[in-house]
C-alpha cells in the first residue's frame, strides 16, 4: 500500500476505535476491578478489536491474506468478543480455537509436514494463543509486545527470508500503535480484552508458523520466549501448589512484581518489551550461524529467563 493508503487506513482505524469506545460505554462493556486485576477503576474492555478490524480492512483493500485465514481469525475474534461481553464456556472457547487453528494449518498446506509435528504445532499454537490472553493484564503489555513480535518478523521478511508481504504486517502494526496510544499509559482508556489478545496472538502465531514451515527452523519460537517462559513456569508453579490452572490467578511474573515491589504497569511492560526485543535482536543476528548454534543460543536465552523467574519468585516467597 502507498503512503496515502496508510494514512487512510490509520484514519479509518482511529475513527472505528473511537466509535467502539462510545458503543462500549453505552452497553457497559467495561472491565471492573476484581481480586485478580491490577487496575483500580472500570475501564473499556475490547479496545483490541482494532487488531481484527485492521486485518479485515486490509483484506477488503488488497484481498490478502487468504479468505480462509480471515475466516479463522474471525472465529477467534468473535469468540473473544463474546467472552468480553459475557463469560463463555471454556470448552466452547477451546473448541473454536482448535477449529480456527486447523483452518489456518489447512490454508498453509502442511501436507509435507509429519503428523507428529502437526500435532505438536497444534498443542503449542493453542497454548501460545491462550498465553497472549493470560498475559494481557497490565497497561501496554499486549500492544508493546505485539509491536516487538511483528517488528521482528517484519525485519526477517524484509532482510533475511521473505515469507510474507510486508504491508500486511505494517497494517497490523498501525493498529497496534493506535491501540498503544489509548492503552500504553498510566491510566489506560481501554484494555485489549479477549478479542484483542486472541486476535493479535493468532496473527503472530500464523506468521511464525508460516516462517517455520518455510524454513524448517524452529528457532523462531524463541521470538516469543518471554511470554513462553513466564507462562510455562507459572503453570508449573500452580501445579506445585495444586491449583486449578484454568482458574484466574495473580502468579504471573509481572503480577507478582507489580504487587510485591510496586512497579508501575508501564515500567513493567517496558521491561518485558525491552527484554524480548534484545532477545529477538540476538536471534536475528545469529541467523547466519549453523542451525544447531541457533538452537543453543535460543535455549540458553530461555534458560536465563527461567533462572531469573525462579530467583525472584523464591525471593518473594522467602520475604513472606
Amino acid at each position: 500500500m502507498s503512503s496515502l493508503y496508510y494514512l487512510f487506513f490509520a484514519a479509518v482505524l482511529i475513527g472505528v476505535e473511537l466509535l467502539y469506545f462510545r458503543i462500549a460505554r453505552s452497553y457497559k462493556i467495561l472491565d471492573h476491578p476484581n481480586t485478580r486485576s491490577l487496575h483500580e477503576r472500570p475501564t473499556i474492555r475490547g479496545g483490541g478489536i482494532i487488531f481484527y478490524l485492521a486485518a479485515l480492512l486490509f483484506y477488503a483493500i488488497t484481498l490478502r491474506p487468504s479468505p480462509l485465514f480471515i475466516v479463522s481469525l474471525t472465529l477467534v475474534s468473535v469468540v473473544g468478543f463474546i467472552d468480553d461481553v459475557r463469560n463463555l464456556n471454556i470448552i466452547v472457547r477451546f473448541l473454536v480455537q482448535f477449529i480456527a487453528i486447523a483452518l489456518m494449518y489447512f490454508d498453509m498446506d502442511m501436507s509435507a509436514t509429519s503428523n507428529f509435528v502437526i500435532i505438536l504445532f497444534f498443542i503449542v499454537s493453542v497454548g501460545t494463543l491462550n498465553t497472549f490472553n493470560f498475559m494481557d493484564g497490565i497497561n501496554g503489555l499486549t500492544g508493546g509486545y505485539g509491536l516487538v513480535a511483528l517488528g521482528s518478523l517484519l525485519y526477517i521478511s524484509l532482510h533475511e527470508i521473505h515469507f510474507v508481504e510486508y504491508d500486511f504486517i505494517l497494517a497490523i502494526m498501525t493498529a497496534l500503535l493506535i491501540f498503544c496510544y489509548f492503552n500504553f499509559r498510566k491510566k489506560a482508556v481501554c484494555f485489549a480484552g479477549d478479542v484483542g489478545s486472541l486476535s493479535i496472538g493468532f496473527i503472530v502465531i500464523f506468521l511464525i508458523v508460516k516462517l517455520i514451515t518455510l524454513t524448517g527452523n524452529y528457532t523462531f519460537v524463541f521470538l516469543l520466549s518471554v511470554y513462553g517462559v513466564d507462562s510455562v513456569l507459572t503453570i508449573m508453579h500452580r501445579l506445585i501448589r495444586k491449583e486449578n490452572i484454568f482458574k484466574p490467578h495473580k502468579l504471573h511474573f509481572y503480577q507478582v512484581m507489580v504487587n510485591t515491589y510496586g512497579i508501575s504497569h508501564v515500567m513493567m511492560s517496558c521491561m518485558y518489551v525491552t527484554i524480548q526485543l534484545l532477545i529477538n535482536l540476538i536471534l536475528i543476528m545469529s541467523m547466519d550461524l549453523r542451525i544447531g548454534y541457533q538452537y543453543i543460543i535460543g535455549f540458553c536465552l530461555a534458560l536465563i529467563l527461567g533462572v531469573v523467574y525462579v530467583f525472584f519468585k523464591l525471593r518473594v516467597r522467602d520475604s513472606h
